[in-house]
């Protein structure tokens, strides 16, 4: 099973971005959402900020972006799949995790039809994405791993010239210390714990 991506890009502030297209205006907002709590306060703020919008069609990648546990979008009764959709599969071709955007509309009195909507939500969202300032997250799991005693000062060294935190220790008939690590690193750092110990390094389940 291939390891998960550990890193990844955020929204570090939020933007705003306007688009008008036939008249209509489109009010592109992007902005960091930790969770699908957090996504539909933004999208309620939304709502309340531009009341007499027509639509506020929104999408949220509210996870990691390799993960689909908090993924959402709507429409907002523009005709089906032209905004919602357009909207989240921008966002998931830039490859940010914790992501929110949300277009509010000012009907211009011009119907851009399925496909015009489809281009204007897509641009509007592009267009804001451009504009966008983020930040690295690095997401950190344990692992646990227990050796002799007597490799505790070259395991030590090891882990201080890569500098991996050891968040917790237990000394018991041999040492487990309990590493905070990126996911995608633990194979390449067990190894190198292996060769320190020739072989006598046991990684234990985390709890």
């Amino acid at each position: 099973m291939p390891d998960k991506a550990s890193r990844y890009f955020i929204p570090s502030t939020a933007t705003e971005v306007i688009t008008e297209i036939k008249r209509s205006r489109f009010i592109a907002y992007i902005s960091h959402a930790a969770n699908t709590e957090d996504a539909f306060s933004i999208i309620k703020q939304r709502q309340t900020l531009y009341p007499d919008a027509r639509h506020h069609c929104w999408a949220f990648i509210a996870c990691p972006p390799k993960s689909a546990s908090a993924v959402r979008f709507s429409d907002d009764g523009e005709p089906s799949g032209t905004a919602g959709k357009p909207i989240l599969n921008v966002l998931q071709y830039s490859h940010y995790g914790e992501i929110i955007c949300v277009i509010s509309r000012y009907f211009g009195g011009i119907k851009l039809g399925a496909g015009g909507l489809v281009r204007a939500y897509s641009n509007s969202t592009q267009a804001a994405i451009e504009q966008l300032p983020i930040k690295e997250v690095v997401e950190l799991t344990i692992l646990s791993v227990q050796f002799p005693y007597a490799a505790e000062s070259s395991i030590r060294h090891y882990l201080a010239s890569k500098q991996i935190t050891i968040s917790d220790i237990n000394y018991l008939e041999a040492i487990v210390f309990h590493l905070e690590v990126e996911h995608n690193h633990i194979n390449s750092i067990m190894q190198q714990i292996q060769n320190i110990c020739r072989g006598k390094a046991l990684q234990l389940p985390t709890l």
